[in-house]
């Protein structure tokens, strides 16, 4: 029988136990995508991941497709018709907030290289392999993500607190969380061994 964590529950929509098998916990240093993780990880905030991952391709209309630069120069007319947009969550805090990562991210990229290089510079770019039974033994934060947290926010970058950049962490790979068991956890494992190419 095919197992996976915890969270996916049984009954789970079709993009949910895909999200969970595809892309959660797979190793990504492409600056657009980790863009759009730590967008949508933010507009969770107060709100379960299953309504955002319904609402990511409005999300990815509304944001350019997460093109960094574009979103950067989104103006106080813009964020007037994301309010306007029920295919995102319409709060004003997370829209500006988007945009002020996009221009932190842009401040990042001329410092660092890269966003990629930035985020994975705090688990030294080889991800943490984590070993639980049960992802109900997965903490909110670590230390490592306090450290992101405070980081990214030194930046500019909003509602990046160190719960939401644990969750971006697991997301985007830098911490292989799937459980022990779980199906994923190996291949997640796998691709974290393979070094970034220069």
């Amino acid at each position: 029988m095919t197992h996976r964590c915890n969270w996916v529950s049984v009954g789970a929509s079709p993009l949910y136990v895909q999200y969970h098998d595809e892309e959660w916990g797979m190793p990504s240093r492409d600056d657009q995508h980790l863009f759009e993780m730590l967008v949508l990880e933010s507009a969770q905030a107060g709100l379960s991941w299953s309504t955002i991952l319904n609402k990511r391709e409005g999300y990815r209309r509304a944001f350019a497709n997460f093109d960094i630069d574009k979103v950067a120069r989104f103006t106080p007319k813009h964020v007037e018709t994301l309010m306007q947009d029920a295919s995102i969550v319409r709060n004003r805090a997370k829209i500006e907030a988007a945009i002020a990562t996009a221009r932190a991210v842009q401040q990042i990229q001329a410092e660092h290289g890269s966003l990629a290089t930035f985020v994975w510079s705090f688990v030294n770019d080889t991800p943490i392999q984590n070993d639980w039974a049960s992802y109900r033994d997965a903490p909110a934060s670590t230390e490592v993500s306090d450290a992101l947290s405070k980081a990214l926010k030194k930046y500019g970058c909003k509602f990046v607190g160190t719960t939401i950049c644990y969750a971006f962490m697991q997301a985007v790979g830098m911490v292989n969380d799937h459980e022990r068991s779980c199906m994923c956890r190996a291949a997640c494992a796998a691709q974290g061994k393979k070094k970034r190419r220069a």
